[in-house]
């Protein structure tokens, strides 16, 4: 760094110290840079058990996919190399020292640096600023590091990853699982215990519906005790492709059943999307008194400092806090403007937008329906829902009935939107706009006298009028469910489909339905029931999520 454009530091080396290179870190450091303060960011993450290592940016990279897995591979290294590198550029022109090393608090203000060569040396700064982001996690059964891969590690395999068990129903798994699926590779998700834990339920059905659809198969009620590799018999050899014998020997998974029974099957691939465990065990915080949580995750108060005055923690080390990329930028921004420019704004962590990246998009903002009901209790909270059919999907005739907005409203407080979910094509995008209404109260009539923007698909969020109480009670009194979805089109009432039914036969009577009723194919089934005994979750209907009518307009909501 050029000393000359640093102010004097007095007794410490840095003014602010940032370990760890993720959102949080890289936004706080150029922020404090930018008002002419002396940063060091270190950044120096242990390869996986697999030995892949990790560029500086974190986690969050957006990639085209191709479906070839070589090129895909290769396009995907040269994007995370590429990106680091400019990352490292722009620390550089903020005036922000980069170390490829890692740190650890030895003193209040005092870092022992480690670089890869080794070499130790001690740094202080007056403020630091934990910001080491979190890493997937292992389940600690035996084999599972030494045969199993995470999603760190799932874009560098040399090969496809040909029949894949994706342990754990995380948002992280669900997306691992659904482009897997997308590029023909066969995948099979064990859920611990659920899909998408801490997400709105009703929401999550319907994701799990789509992609049991598309091809993705479900093991419920099975806990992985161990992974191996299978032997391979004879019988074996003859159906192993050359794609699997350049790969190696598959791996047998070890289950143990809800009803005690243990059972083995085989994969080429076992992913691991089990949750991500907060990265600070090595880091010195017991030494210096900074509080965390049992698992891990650091104590902050609204100001996001420990409990030690003058250090600071961003993005997903925080314990309590939505973990999000775009959070952790905001938030990072936010505190280097508190402690250099004077300003007191302080981050709002509620109603933090999220989006699940599956086959058919996912976001929401807000609460769910169910920490709706938990918090203002049933009775003062309504359901507005509705599917639709958006315009890109028109031309190529697909389904009218797979995406799905809905909004949770308080009806006490004027109908006010504490709720936002959306389902279909570029969800994240259409539903960015609705988060900053939300930040300023948007209700139920603002939202309906909202000019709807034709043709897109948020127009749909605009005009809803059905409720789940509506439906509801229409199930409860006709005992059928003969609501029509996006354009008319019928949707199969709840007793037309048998449990044993698959995919391919629930789409072939979900047609021949739509033709006696004149209306095209409505492809989303009856939210399904969990069978101990069955390697798929089967179609079964569930009367509070009967499909409600579309609303009037033709092409609305998510896209």
């Amino acid at each position: 760094m050029d000393s000359q454009t640093v102010p004097s530091l007095g007794s410490y080396d840095y003014d602010l110290l940032v370990i760890g290179g993720g959102s949080g870190g890289l936004a706080v450091a150029k922020e404090a840079a930018a008002r002419m303060k002396k940063v060091l960011i270190l950044d120096l993450e242990a390869p996986t058990p697999r030995g892949t290592e990790r560029e500086l940016g974190g986690s969050s990279v957006n990639l085209d996919m191709q479906h070839s897995w070589s090129e895909l591979v290769e396009a995907v290294q040269e994007q995370v190399k590429s990106r680091s590198l400019e990352l490292k550029r722009e620390l550089e022109s903020c005036g922000v020292l980069y170390l490829n090393a890692a740190g650890e608090i030895v003193a209040p203000h005092t870092v022992q640096v480690t670089g890869i060569n080794g070499i130790k040396r001690q740094l202080t700064a007056e403020t630091l600023v934990i910001a080491t982001g979190d890493r997937p996690q292992y389940l600690g059964v035996p084999g599972d590091r030494q045969y199993c891969i995470t999603s760190e590690d799932l874009l560098s395999l040399p090969h496809p990853p040909g029949r894949t068990l994706v342990v754990g129903g995380s948002a992280e798994g669900l997306e691992c699982a659904g482009f897997l699926s997308g590029l023909g590779q066969p995948v099979t998700v064990t859920p611990q215990p659920h899909i998408l834990p801490g997400f709105d339920q009703k929401m999550a059905q319907k994701i799990e519906n789509h992609m049991l659809v598309a091809g993705v198969d479900f093991l419920y009620h099975c806990s992985l005790t161990k992974v191996e590799q299978a032997g391979a018999c004879c019988e074996d050899v003859l159906s192993v492709t050359t794609q699997q014998l350049s790969r190696g020997r598959r791996l047998r998974v070890t289950f143990v059943c809800k009803d005690g029974q243990t059972k083995q099957e085989d994969f080429d691939t076992v992913l691991l999307c089990v949750g991500r465990k907060a990265c600070t065990g090595d880091i010195g915080l017991q030494c210096v008194g900074v509080q965390c949580s049992q698992d891990g995750r650091i104590l902050v108060n609204e100001q996001d400092q420990t409990s030690v005055d003058h250090i600071y923690a961003i993005g997903s080390v925080q314990h309590g806090r939505p973990h999000t990329t775009g959070l952790s930028v905001h938030s990072g921004t936010l505190l280097a403007r508190r402690l250099y420019a004077g300003d007191s704004i302080l981050c709002d962590y509620t109603n933090v937008p999220t989006v699940v990246l599956t086959p058919v998009e996912y976001a929401a903002c807000g609460l769910s329906e169910e920490k709706a009901n938990l918090t203002f209790g049933e009775a003062s909270i309504e359901v507005y829902h509705s599917y639709y059919w958006p315009m890109e999907w028109t031309l190529p005739g697909r389904n009218k009935n797979s995406c799905y907005v809905k909004v949770i409203c308080h009806i006490p407080d004027q109908e006010r939107v504490v709720g936002l979910h959306a389902m279909g094509p570029n969800a994240g995008d259409i539903l960015q706009g609705f988060v900053a209404a939300m930040k300023y109260g948007l209700t139920k009539r603002q939202l309906d006298a909202t000019v709807g923007l034709h043709p897109g698909s948020a127009q749909v969020f605009t005009s809803l009028t059905q409720t789940q109480r509506m439906s509801e009670a229409l199930m409860r009194t006709s005992g059928r469910a003969h609501f029509l979805g996006a354009e008319g089109s019928a949707i199969v009432p709840s007793n037309a489909l048998h449990p044993s039914f698959n995919p391919v036969v629930v789409r072939s009577v979900l047609d021949a339905f739509s033709s006696l009723t004149g209306g095209q194919s409505s492809s989303v089934p009856p939210e399904p029931r969990s069978f101990p005994d069955k390697k798929t979750r089967p179609f079964t209907p569930s009367q509070s999520e009967q499909q409600p009518p579309a609303s009037p307009s033709r092409h609305e909501t998510d896209s």
